[in-house]
């Protein structure tokens, strides 16, 4: 149904001014918001742990705010993936340290998950003519799968690398001073993955940032894009200087660190719906089980 009725939405809606496409994400979060309360549950665990000052009320404005986030961001991939190019270019505005992506060697570009994570995918597409590479991560629906590959390989030379094609070939291609566009700030279970602090809260991190940019020797550009009223603001922060070291425990612990201070800018712009503490450390409960209802 959605690679019959789905796609032609999004592709009509890619014709929409921005602000129309914007108030039918706005009324689209606010409605599953409500329509969907065990992921609205998971937000709300989500910003008690890392937000413990906030009052019930904050975080449940806060969650609305995440959940119309989320909900203009996936329709935003209408004019992402199907707008003329001149469009799409108009509405991501690139600000930073640009040139550490310019400057000759591998990168690892250090993705987190914001909303915007495909639009700032989009905008590097779009401005480089260099042969980038990202890990995909196949989609339940078929029809879904398919149009997100074929989106994030609208434009540019674009390598979509599956995990079961396992990360030889992506090293390989840092050490010839090719790019990777990396995400590793989601719970991916215990497999290559390290405890250390989010936002103070003991969290399963996989430690493949420092990894890779070790292994392929390669530098560290980190890139954070904000949903903005005009498009996205993709912004590329100087290149770490400090990572990868020999310690990839505390690699990966500085990730955190630093990813927390970027997400305290924008809150309701990160990827909350996800159980960020689905993998607890030895012993310890299952932060987002529902509460046992007394005997009657």
């Amino acid at each position: 149904m959605f690679n019959a009725l789905g796609l032609a939405f999004m592709r009509w809606l890619s014709l929409w001014p921005l602000a129309w496409v914007r108030a039918l994400g706005w009324l689209l979060g606010h409605v599953l918001y409500v329509a969907v309360p065990a992921r609205r549950r998971v937000v709300m665990v989500n910003l008690a742990l890392c937000f413990p000052p906030w009052t019930h009320d904050e975080r449940k404005r806060w969650a609305r705010r995440c959940f119309v986030a989320f909900a203009q961001a996936w329709l935003d991939r209408s004019w992402l993936w199907h707008a003329p190019p001149d469009v799409v270019r108009q509405r991501l505005n690139w600000v930073g340290d640009c040139d550490a992506l310019a400057r000759p060697g591998g990168v690892v570009v250090f993705a987190p998950h914001f909303v915007g994570l495909d639009a700032g995918w989009t905008a590097w597409t779009l401005a480089s003519d260099a042969p980038l590479h990202t890990i995909y991560t196949p989609q339940s629906n078929p029809a879904i799968d398919v149009w997100i590959a074929h989106g994030r390989q609208r434009f540019g030379q674009v390598n979509l690398c599956r995990r079961a094609d396992g990360v030889q070939p992506l090293i390989a291609a840092l050490r010839r001073g090719e790019r990777l566009y990396l995400l590793p700030d989601m719970d991916s279970g215990e497999d290559d993955t390290v405890f250390v602090p989010f936002f103070g809260v003991p969290a399963a991190t996989l430690t493949s940032l420092s990894r890779f940019a070790k292994l392929g020797r390669a530098r560290v550009v980190p890139i954070t894009t904000r949903m903005t009223a005009t498009g996205y603001e993709v912004q590329v922060h100087p290149a770490w200087s400090d990572v990868p070291s020999t310690d990839a425990l505390a690699d990966t612990g500085l990730m955190n660190q630093r990813l927390a201070q970027w997400i305290d800018t924008m809150p309701d712009q990160y990827f909350w719906v996800h159980k960020r503490f689905k993998t607890r450390p030895p012993g310890q409960a299952d932060v987002y089980a529902q509460p046992k209802k007394p005997p009657i």
